[in-house]
């Protein structure tokens, strides 16, 4: 899955699949995790957000299946 780089303390890069709705995001400690049965519209709204950081933990983790890639 293509990557995005992002502003972002925390995250290096993010990715997703409209297909499968499958967000990847890749840390800058070189982790990188896909979470599942995300809507189009959070993907937007999380590339939208001033922090991305946040967002992703306010609105997706433990919200959404994941796996460590």
């Amino acid at each position: 899955m293509k990557r995005i780089t992002v502003d972002s303390s925390n995250i290096a890069s993010i990715g997703y699949d409209p297909e499968t709705m499958t967000l990847e995001v890749e840390f800058t400690n070189g982790n990188v995790y896909q979470y599942f049965d995300v809507p189009p519209s959070l993907h937007e709204n999380l590339m939208l957000a001033d922090s991305k950081g946040k967002f992703l933990h306010t609105q997706i983790k433990g919200l959404y299946r994941y796996a460590r890639l």
